[in-house]
């Protein structure tokens, strides 16, 4: 498996044609504004990350489109852990198939922090890495999503003007945009009645302890 490759445009280019070729034109329309949505995210965070973030985003959402049957068979012929109930929050699924085969699929783009990002962009984990964290949000808040809640937790990101932050002030603003994402999806999850991943739990109470920690709140 690579690590820390760099991707230039004409790999760039070749992986968004291969990746479009496989998808709906409504799956592919989303994963272009991820990329996109990704771009204006890195510029503020990692600039120098950008090439990788991008491929990320074009890979998320590769086996979306599959069925669970196949997507649990998927998980099983590599040893993934199936539990019981799995087939309940099986939206969490596309994750971790997209990252198992990435490797095999798309060789050239097997990179450590992409197999992650894409791994963890739609539960979140505890302790995520910058990378993570943003393409986390960056499918979260994409231009093609009109649901209430992206549509608020973009405009609670950006109307900030993170772009005239300190890098310190942006950080700490990407952490509140998180909490606030994942607030959204379990109350979301709950008032559907639905399973909640305990990733899911485990990123937001990391996410707010350590909002805690840095305002003085232990006490």
């Amino acid at each position: 498996m690579n690590q820390n490759k760099t991707f230039g445009e004409a790999e760039l280019a070749a992986l968004r044609e291969a990746v479009v070729s496989k998808m709906s034109p409504k799956r592919f329309t989303h994963t272009a504004a991820v990329e996109d949505m990704a771009i204006r995210l890195g510029t503020l965070f990692c600039p120098e990350d950008i090439p990788t973030l991008r491929a990320a985003a074009l890979l998320h959402d590769i086996t979306k489109e599959y069925d669970i049957p196949t997507q649990i068979r998927i998980l099983r012929e590599a040893g993934e852990e199936v539990k019981p109930g799995d087939e309940f929050s099986h939206k969490t699924f596309h994750a971790r198939t997209a990252a198992i085969l990435i490797p095999t699929r798309y060789p050239d783009y097997a990179d450590e922090t992409v197999i992650s990002a894409v791994r963890w962009h739609t539960t979140g984990r505890e302790d995520m890495t910058l990378m993570e964290k943003l393409l986390y949000l960056a499918d979260y808040i994409d231009e093609s999503r009109i649901f209430p809640d992206c549509v608020r937790l973009r405009g609670f990101f950006w109307n900030e003007h993170p772009e005239k932050m300190s890098m310190e002030e942006r950080l700490t603003h990407l952490r509140r945009t998180l909490i606030m994402s994942f607030d959204m999806t379990m109350r979301a999850l709950l008032s559907e009645g639905s399973v909640i991943s305990p990733d899911t739990a485990h990123a937001r109470n990391r996410l707010v302890l350590d909002e805690l920690l840095e305002n003085g709140k232990m006490d």
